[in-house]
């Protein structure tokens, strides 16, 4: 497989430390969600970390099959909620996602063949399927 690009994050302490990117361009505290026994906090956490990153490559993905397929439309919007559910496989813990896709200019029905057509090729959910469920709900 040909690489086309790499990106390496470092984290240091966990969910209680920061992670950063080698050249520094990146650096954030992060801290556990006070719903998993954190304390009250505004710094981030994986969970948000991975909504904002499937959100924006589940975008890209979007525009992407509406462009090749031609389609006319004024701007997508994709919300990621990512939840910590229990696994009841070993009783831990597991991410679930649900993805709201918004295609102004576009009926929904339409919306909905372009969003599930982008599900099947964005790179996170390429890396996701099968083991974590994604709903999604075209708004």
């Amino acid at each position: 497989m040909k690489t086309l690009y790499e990106a390496t994050m470092i984290n240091v302490g966990a969910r209680k430390g920061r992670v950063y990117s080698p050249d520094m361009s990146f650096n954030l505290d992060v801290a556990m969600p006070k719903e998993l026994g954190g304390e009250e906090t505004t710094l981030t956490n994986p969970e948000q970390l991975f909504a904002a990153t499937y959100s924006t490559c589940f975008n890209g993905a979007l525009e992407v099959v509406l462009q090749k397929s031609r389609v006319e439309f004024e701007r997508t919007t994709v919300t990621a909620s990512v939840s910590l559910v229990e696994d009841p496989e070993d009783k831990g813990l597991k991410i679930a996602v649900k993805l709201q896709v918004s295609i102004d200019g576009v009926e929904k029905e339409k919306a909905i063949k372009y969003a599930n057509i982008a599900h099947k090729n964005c790179p996170y959910s390429k890396a996701i399927r099968g083991n974590v469920d994604v709903v999604i709900e075209v708004v």
